[in-house]
């Protein structure tokens, strides 16, 4: 009587543990991760900007359907981090998976995936391996968040067409899913546009060379061009950071005091400067081009602030392929494909977390940088070419047959060469003790250094320049080369300054989360491969074979007696 009773009892309180345990969790969350790389668990930064939103966001994951199995790993890490985001946020956070051309016919999706892309969603082709074959199909790595009547289109695969591998590729973009989304969720919620300016007083790049630049940035900020001629102290106030690409004319101290100010008050600047004049465009008149030096008038003060931006050429082995003719049949010219040694491809040092996992970087005919000692400012390089390089001083002259030169491996063999530059920290100012410039009738500011801020200098004017096609004047993405066909990391480059440059809290740290992949050794995989089908297939069944005749005989034997 007592044994049945202690079961009663058991089992009544087993049932209000889980009674309870049920009930507070509706109300506790918590996510038990056991993985060594820690990738199911999200940062403290992305669950404090989650506690604080209050407004209501759709998420809109446009990768469903039938997928291949790497698609398929990426659509479940996104459901994965997103049912986090669901339990972390403390408004309401919808999420929504579509495929948004299915079940349509070839009109309908014509149009809706030019809708999409309106809105900054672009669809990708892709390759899918079926019983018949090889068949295309279109898929949307992207996401849209929406809040409040604003929306941000989120990309979701973030090498595509990049060199690296393809598992590398997935891998890349799982490891920076956090970061995409916490980024675009602080920026949605939050409503803060900084204001980013591009220089034009000096003959920088044109609207058409930095348009994709500019279009990739106004979703999320406020972009214009900037005339250090005109533009006054209230309009410095307002800007968050400044880039000054290519700049062909000297700068006035004007133009100079005003930037010195920008810096004072806590601005941030983007230098992406060519010290030589030279141009692939030159080139290809019979005598070539004779390439001295940039006069911009701004050695003193980005020597005050802690850089030198030499003034060489740096040629790379590993490089970009130029187009050249060779000569034309039936009258079409024909072009072929040769490296070109003076359009490096750079290196990200990817200690720091603005660079980390960015593909190579294109140049043109980039210049070496060095850093100057001065307090209170760190300096990091980030961008470096490889270590097949050589520099050229200049004056030099360049021709279009140097394609034609084979570069001697000895001495194309140096250290590898810095071309980007981090200097954080507190600037002195450029004009402390001397006097105020043409124009400036008041000083803007009496501060002999700069609140903490940031800059970048880059010995290349480029880096942020689209190629135009030369059909319709039409521009390229930004990092996308037309001769090769190849997509580099510039544009990754521009975001990742941009967001690491006007976000206050850092977000782009996020951006260290590694994931580690545990791939098959496909050479043993070949090697072993009837080992482990026997292993996998006929020996569970052998096992279970087993299992039921013992079974029969240990129970004949039990019950015989």
């Amino acid at each position: 009587m007592m044994k049945r009773e202690n079961k009663w009892i058991n089992f009544i309180g087993v049932l209000v543990v889980l009674i309870i345990l049920n009930f507070a969790g509706q109300y506790v969350y918590h996510r038990f991760d056991f993985t060594a790389d820690k990738r199911f668990t999200l940062s403290d930064k992305t669950k404090s900007i989650l506690q604080k939103n209050e407004k209501p966001v759709i998420i809109t994951v446009f990768l469903d359907g039938e997928l291949p199995p790497a698609f398929k790993r990426l659509q479940t890490a996104v459901k994965d981090l997103l049912a986090d985001y669901k339990a972390y946020s403390k408004s309401e956070i919808k999420v929504v998976f579509v495929d948004p051309i299915a079940g349509r016919n070839q009109a309908d999706q014509d149009t809706v995936i030019t809708n999409l892309y309106q809105q900054g969603i672009e669809a990708t082709n892709i390759s899918v391996k079926t019983e018949s074959g090889l068949t295309q199909k279109l898929v949307f790595l992207m996401a849209m968040m929406e809040s409040d009547g604003k929306q941000i289109p989120i990309k979701l695969f973030q090498n595509l067409e990049a060199g690296a591998g393809y598992e590398d590729n997935f891998n890349r973009s799982i490891e920076n899913l956090e970061y995409t989304f916490t980024s675009s969720l602080k920026k949605i919620v939050s409503g803060e546009n900084p204001r980013i300016g591009f220089t034009e007083s000096n003959g920088e790049l044109t609207d058409l060379q930095l348009y994709d630049a500019r279009f990739t940035l106004s979703s999320s900020y406020e972009v214009g061009r900037v005339d250090l001629n005109t533009i006054e102290k209230d309009g410095l106030d307002k800007l968050k950071l400044l880039i000054i690409a290519k700049p062909k004319k000297p700068f006035t101290e004007t133009e100079k005091y005003k930037i010195n100010y920008f810096v004072m008050n806590g601005g941030r600047v983007v230098w992406s400067i060519d010290q030589v004049n030279a141009e692939l465009d030159s080139l290809k008149g019979r005598n070539g081009q004779m390439v001295f030096n940039n006069n911009l008038n701004l050695d003193d003060m980005l020597f005050m602030y802690g850089a030198r931006i030499n003034y060489n050429v740096i040629a790379d082995r590993n490089c970009v392929d130029i187009p050249i003719s060779t000569g034309s049949v039936a009258g079409q010219s024909q072009m072929r494909l040769v490296p070109w040694l003076y359009y490096p491809i750079l290196l990200p040092d990817t200690v720091h977390s603005v660079v980390k996992k960015l593909d190579g970087i294109k140049s043109e005919f980039p210049s070496t940088v060095d850093t100057i000692g001065v307090k209170n400012v760190k300096k990091s390089y980030i961008l470096t070419t490889s270590s097949f390089n050589k520099v050229f001083n200049v004056p030099k002259l360049f021709t279009l047959q140097m394609v034609a030169e084979e570069p001697d491996p000895k001495t194309f063999q140096n250290p590898p060469q810095n071309v980007g530059l981090m200097l954080e920290g507190s600037f002195p100012s450029v004009f402390e003790g001397r006097p105020l410039p043409a124009g400036i009738t008041n000083p803007f500011t009496l501060a002999s250094k700069s609140k903490p801020t940031k800059m970048i200098v880059i010995g290349d004017g480029d880096i942020f320049k689209n190629q135009i096609a030369e059909k319709d004047g039409s521009p390229f993405p930004l990092g996308f080369d037309r001769f090769t066909q190849r997509t580099y990391g510039n544009k990754a480059l521009l975001l990742n300054i941009v967001d690491y440059f006007t976000d206050e809290d850092n977000l782009i740290a996020l951006r260290n989360k590694e994931v580690k992949i545990r791939l098959l050794d496909k050479a043993k995989l070949k090697i072993e491969k009837t080992k482990w089908q026997f292993i996998n297939i006929v020996a569970p069944l052998l096992l279970l074979i087993f299992f039921a005749i013992f079974q029969h005989y240990y129970r004949k034997y039990k019950y015989a007696k």
